[in-house]
């Protein structure tokens, strides 16, 4: 029976960017049974303490930026630092995702080209013709999966994801929950490998 693990994440996020083909060759690696669950990041900041970028302390803001060139470097990618639709609202992206869902349909190779979208093409991914485009791209009724994104019912998954993410100690992007155990930011995959591999126990916070 494949092992199944939550993976929270925004297609805002370049951290999720970063680390989702890693993520993704991994999750194929192992036959995990992969539960896609896009958050509205401002809103989990807000009730685990965290701060969206343009508010933490511009020493924060300067680390993060050396940060993502490090990483760009480490994973072999090559995307823009500030791409010009970036930060954007998230919510008909996001959405585009659990609608694809919803629909029985793979969210996977939309969500690539999202994040590709963004970070390498400099697209809108606010823009809904854009988002049907990568969806019919991604072989999805695109049209239709970005109606349906806009909806209150995908709203209320939406949210729901965000009190699902907040009960698994999830605080930011992207994080995966396997078994229990939270791994934050693409710099824990390889930590995630490991588990994977050594198939041990997931470790608690309980002392």
């Amino acid at each position: 029976m494949a092992r199944q693990i939550d993976y929270y994440f925004s297609t805002q996020s370049p951290w999720a960017y970063i680390g989702h083909a890693l993520f993704e060759n991994l999750a194929a690696s192992h036959q995990l049974k992969v539960t896609y669950k896009p958050v509205l990041l401002v809103d989990l900041f807000s009730e685990t303490g965290g701060l969206p970028l343009a508010k933490r302390h511009p020493a924060r803001q300067r680390y993060r930026f050396m940060e993502l060139q490090r990483w760009r470097e480490k994973r072999g990618l090559n995307f823009n630092l500030q791409p010009k639709h970036w930060p954007f609202n998230a919510r008909l992206a996001d959405g585009a995702v659990i609608a694809a869902i919803q629909a029985g349909l793979n969210p996977e190779p939309f969500l690539r080209r999202a994040f590709t979208g963004v970070w390498e093409q400099q697209l809108d991914l606010a823009d809904a013709a854009t988002l049907t485009r990568l969806a019919d791209e991604a072989g999805l009724p695109g049209a239709r999966i970005v109606a349906q994104a806009a909806s209150d019912e995908i709203g209320a998954i939406y949210d729901r994801n965000r009190q699902d993410a907040i009960e698994a100690d999830v605080f930011g992007s992207p994080a995966w929950v396997l078994d229990g155990e939270v791994f934050w930011g693409q710099d824990r995959i390889e930590l995630l490998a490991d588990a994977l591999k050594s198939g041990r126990k997931a470790y608690t916070s309980a002392v």
